[in-house]
């Protein structure tokens, strides 16, 4: 078993392409009409046949709810590795990228969330 796809859970697919790839730098993989959607995957450059970002719609009734309780109580709603947190945060920041939490050091593992403008609060984090 392994994991090839995952989710996240986003109010519109085309700002969210848009702010994964001009921003978080991701490329496009998949792009298939699927209904009123679409099936619409990201990858990293690092490994663009490794998993794939599914940037899916939220229109499930359930989901709105759930994204707005996260959101409240500052809970990221996914977690991407980078080399340098803060390296990362500055580039983030100078292509506008909001953040609720700036690069903190935990120890082992340092951490910064920040707002993907879908109506997520993403983590990125990197061992030491």
């Amino acid at each position: 078993m392994r994991i090839r796809v995952t989710s996240v859970f986003v109010d519109d697919q085309t700002k969210a392409l848009d702010f994964y790839t001009e921003k978080l730098g991701f490329i496009k993989k998949t792009d298939v009409p699927a209904g009123d959607a679409r099936w619409l995957t990201v990858v990293s450059p690092a490994a663009s046949d490794g998993v794939e970002l599914l940037l899916e719609p939220d229109s499930h009734p359930a989901v709105g709810p759930f994204k707005q309780a996260l959101v409240a109580d500052g809970i990221p709603f996914a977690q991407f590795t980078v080399d340098d947190v803060h390296a990362e945060v500055e580039r983030l920041q100078g292509l506008g990228v909001e953040f609720t939490q700036g690069a903190i050091d935990m120890g082992p593992v340092v951490t910064a969330v920040f707002d993907d403008t879908c109506g997520n609060l993403i983590q990125i984090a990197a061992m030491r």
